[in-house]
């Protein structure tokens, strides 16, 4: 495991655009402001970024590597064409699957459950749309939150919707194995969720 996944602290910015298909992050710390994670999409087939300027762009598949600015492999999702809750693989940095994030149907708000390499539930993510806050626990256990808010130094950072603050509570030993996940998080609120 990278050992800048030790940090509790990310803010995940969004690149903007006005006709981008890729879905491209920058990861910084926000106390020094610094990028210190790059998050990108690189291997888009013409139909899929066809389909992602339509209303369909929620069934697209994408396969999204989150790498240190030195281009070392940390973490990817991967997820194929989807015409439901299809799962959104986890890899780690040797490209071998450590687990799945998991849509799973609750009124009022979302429900991600994530789910190890032997298939057993080992958190969930829940929250709502009104506050944009999320937090992922285990059993009553809180490990994270999500949110949108920032008011920290890195705060001039913060200036599109789609940026997120993922905090990880001091409960999350360092290298612990969910720690690929919570950060995962965080990008399968904006593939699954916000784009629905």
């Amino acid at each position: 495991m990278d050992q800048q996944l030790n940090k509790n602290l990310f803010l995940i910015k969004q690149h903007i655009g006005l006709f981008k298909a890729a879905n491209n992050f920058d990861i910084y710390d926000p106390l020094t402001s610094q990028i210190f994670l790059n998050c990108r999409e690189e291997k888009l087939g013409f139909f899929t970024k066809f389909f992602r300027f339509t209303r369909y762009k929620s069934f697209t598949p994408f396969h999204v590597e989150i790498k240190t600015t030195s281009n070392e492999p940390v973490v990817s999702l991967q997820r194929g064409a989807s015409f439901g809750f299809s799962p959104i693989m986890i890899f780690n940095e040797k490209n071998i699957p450590i687990g799945k994030l998991e849509r799973k149907f609750k009124f009022g708000g979302a429900k991600i459950e994530i789910i190890d390499a032997s298939n057993n539930s080992i958190a969930t993510l829940s929250g709502n749309f009104i506050g944009w806050d999320f937090k992922i626990k285990k059993g009553e256990v809180e490990l994270a939150t999500i949110t949108k808010k920032w008011a920290g130094m890195g705060k001039e950072l913060f200036t599109s919707a789609d940026n997120y603050i993922l905090v990880i509570n001091d409960n999350v030993l360092n290298d612990d194995p969910i720690r690929p996940f919570l950060l995962s998080s965080v990008l399968c609120i904006d593939f699954l969720l916000k784009n629905n």
